[in-house]
């Protein structure tokens, strides 16, 4: 019998040193596609008058105008000579940005009821549709209880070719890390208004697609977010698609779209709520005590969100032992910042996730590799070798690797993942991961340190220098180290 798709998928779109020696595959940056849709007859609200320091006086307009701009607004503009790059707030792999943000109202003083588009370059909203609307989105939804009593939701959803133009069928992947990236914005950006904030996995993937107008073969949606000015009843977060092990022989270009339809929803299915297998005995070594002192934010939040950016070069200069210690309490220890504010993160599941450390320059911490317990809050030595080499080498030779003072790799046991959810599971678990990766780089910026996110990666190699099981998929890893002085 064979496999469930994304398992084979998750094969299938490996990195080997083989395969990239071998591809000779040359990239068409001339027809490179464009990272926002533009409508060009419909009518539109400025949201620019309504930043802060502006003088715009609708106070719905001024929150929302804010939420959208610290979750994916325009943070910088790079002016090539063809066109400009718009940096966003949220990282994107080869700053593709493949996400599109929708915003759906069912009717207020500041915001008409239907749907719209939020335009980031101009930071506008498109009210491209201009009926009810909103009833059909909480029947995509299966009348989600965070629905019903919302006013306004945004779908996030992903357009395919911004990414596979690039990185091919290893493009869903980085689709789904880039969306947990928007996702960690969104969360925190809310904490800074009033709107209380859940979000919705699961839902009927065609009526949604079919309720914004979207080609699902190549723009889809990956993640609704409900939005109130009052405490929303948390409903079920996820819902498990099938699994499918019965597919034909696919060829290169067919992976991608394949795992998509074969992890859409169309009606509710029992959850399966086994616990997951342990995956680990590991005879452990030293361990550390991670719990310290919450970053103390004051008010730097937006800055830190506007000003994020991914490092380019590193020291290799040495980190301390408490700056990871702090990254990683802010990271996994969300609860911890609830009185400052800020948001519990909506997880999908991240008792699926584990987490695992490389340290190769950290003072006060002796070099190998590290699980990272978040639970019992403890870092616990399972290899005991530096392994700035072999990194270096794992993630495709990038300096990044070889430079970075500490590497954090994100995995998960993917069968166990798709027995509870199916073929979805794979869009929850990168969507996690991303929202993880997105949390370590901000709390790196607050304490003026380098990050870079790395979605290309040998995996196997990534198990074997982790001395972890071959079924346990690697989803993402980001380095961490001191930035070099010239960026």
């Amino acid at each position: 019998m064979k496999s469930s798709f994304c398992l084979y998928y998750h094969e299938k779109t490996k990195y080997t040193p083989a395969g990239i020696a071998q591809s000779g595959r040359q990239i068409d940056w001339h027809n490179q596609p464009v990272p926002y849709k533009t409508y060009t007859t419909a009518p539109s609200i400025d949201l620019k008058p309504y930043l802060p320091g502006k003088d715009g006086l609708d106070p719905g307009l001024r929150q929302l105008s804010q939420l959208l701009y610290l979750t994916y607004g325009v943070s910088a503009v790079v002016p090539y000579p063809d066109k400009p790059l718009y940096m966003r707030t949220a990282p994107s792999a080869g700053g593709l940005y493949p996400a599109e943000i929708y915003l759906v109202s069912r009717g207020s003083d500041s915001l008409a009821e239907g749907i719209y588009n939020y335009h980031v370059p101009s930071h506008t909203l498109v009210h491209f549709w201009e009926k009810p609307a909103f009833e059909s989105l909480t029947a995509s939804c299966f009348k989600h209880p965070a629905l019903v009593g919302s006013d306004l939701a945004l779908v996030i959803t992903g357009v395919f070719l911004r990414s596979q133009w690039r990185y091919e069928d290893r493009a869903y992947r980085r689709i789904c890390l880039d969306t947990g990236h928007l996702l960690g914005n969104l969360t925190l950006a809310a904490s800074l208004s009033t709107f209380d904030l859940h979000l919705i996995g699961g839902f009927h993937d065609q009526d949604l697609a079919e309720l914004l107008f979207l080609d699902s073969t190549e723009e889809a949606p990956f993640c609704v977010a409900a939005l109130a000015h009052q405490n929303l009843p948390h409903g079920q977060t996820v819902l498990p698609s099938l699994i499918t092990s019965d597919y034909p022989k696919l060829g290169a270009g067919q992976l991608l779209a394949y795992l998509h339809q074969a992890s859409n929803i169309c009606q509710v299915l029992p959850l399966n709520s086994a616990e997951p297998a342990v995956s680990y005995n590991f005879p452990f070594g030293l361990k550390i005590a991670t719990e310290t002192t919450p970053l103390d934010w004051q008010n730097r939040l937006p800055q830190t969100i506007m000003h994020r950016r991914s490092t380019r070069q590193y020291t290799a200069a040495p980190l301390t032992c408490r700056e990871l210690l702090t990254l990683l309490h802010f990271t996994y220890q969300p609860q911890a910042y609830a009185d400052q504010g800020l948001n519990v993160p909506d997880y999908f599941d991240l008792s699926l996730l584990e987490t695992f450390i490389t340290v190769t320059a950290v003072e006060g911490l002796e070099e190998g590799c590290y699980y990272y317990a978040p639970q019992a809050q403890e870092l616990r030595q399972i290899r005991f070798k530096n392994f700035r080499r072999e990194v270096h080498y794992l993630c495709l030779g990038q300096d990044l690797g070889r430079d970075a003072g500490a590497t954090v790799f994100h995995t998960a046991d993917l069968a166990t993942a798709v027995a509870r959810y199916g073929e979805r599971a794979y869009r929850y678990l990168h969507m996690d991961a991303g929202q993880l990766g997105q949390r370590l780089n901000l709390a790196a910026l607050h304490l003026g340190l380098g990050v870079s996110g790395i979605a290309g990666f040998f995996d196997d190699q990534v198990n074997e220098v982790l001395g972890i099981p071959e079924q346990e998929a690697v989803l993402y890893i980001t380095t961490l180290g001191r930035p070099a002085s010239n960026l």
